[in-house]
């Protein structure tokens, strides 16, 4: 099994901490604010771990980016899978959906041996939740999103996936790419014996050509979409004081202007 995870900033950091920078259209690292295992690839490391629980296999963590904290993306180790692989170089930065999928892509396509390949349903920074369909895209892989129960057999596996009023289950062939939805369940968390031994583990770091791509393919120059404006919502607050002689004449005068407010 592949899990996908990304570091990410706190998405629990105050909103009013970040900063955008509108020349370069990016977020600004609030001061303090130190990153973590984006909360939703935690739920696919977790599934990847149950499947494990149940039938056995090894889990290979894959993670892109730069700046990655060691304390930080060693936790899926920490939690119980097997090895961690890092594409991590300069070129991966700024990527879109496009080219962080295709980078992750050809990174599996290179681990080789696989059954299942599990992604978190959307990553908490930009809620995009592309990256895990890329992936099936680009390897030519069945897959299903939005996972809420996971069941394995020998060649198939049977998925409980979330909708607007419920579930549905679908069944399908291994290989495939599963998105997990944090209907799952809570992840379990590290115990102090693995803890020790991620620590003891070396992560594997992949450069572009380590995985038979050029940087002109990934990262910022393999971008397929263009940022125009990145920006902070205003909220604008205005309170009006209706009255009247009396609180029926109040109550009247309410209603006409939530009737001019085409409210009513």
């Amino acid at each position: 099994m592949i899990v996908c995870v990304k570091q990410v900033i706190d998405p629990e950091a105050p909103p009013a901490s970040f900063k955008v920078d509108p020349a370069k259209n990016r977020i600004m690292l609030p001061p303090g604010v130190l990153p973590v295992i984006d909360p939703y690839a935690e739920y696919a490391v977790e599934a990847a771990l149950r499947v494990k629980d149940t039938q056995g296999g090894k889990i290979t963590a894959l993670s892109l980016g730069t700046g990655l904290v060691p304390e930080v993306i060693r936790k899926p180790l920490a939690m119980g899978v097997d090895e961690l692989i890092l594409l991590e170089d300069e070129a991966f930065a700024e990527g879109d959906s496009w080219s962080t999928a295709y980078a992750l892509a050809m990174a599996i396509k290179k681990v080789g041996d696989y059954d299942l390949i599990f992604c978190g349903r959307e990553a908490a920074d930009w809620d995009a939740g592309q990256v895990g369909s890329g992936i099936a895209e680009i390897l030519g892989l069945p897959s299903v999103t939005l996972a809420r129960k996971i069941e394995t057999t020998d060649s198939k596996v049977r998925v409980e996936r979330v909708t607007d009023d419920g579930y549905e289950a679908v069944e399908v062939s291994l290989p495939t790419v599963i998105t997990v939805s944090n209907e799952l369940g809570e992840p379990r968390y590290p115990t102090i014996k693995g803890i020790l031994t991620a620590k003891k583990k070396e992560p594997i770091i992949w450069k572009p050509a380590d995985i038979g791509v050029e940087p002109s393919q990934v990262g910022g120059a393999g971008r397929r979409t263009r940022l125009l404006t990145l920006f902070q919502t205003v909220r604008e607050v205005k309170c009006e004081i209706i009255d009247g002689e009396s609180s029926e004449e109040a109550a009247i005068n309410l209603a006409l202007k939530l009737r001019e407010a085409k409210i009513l």
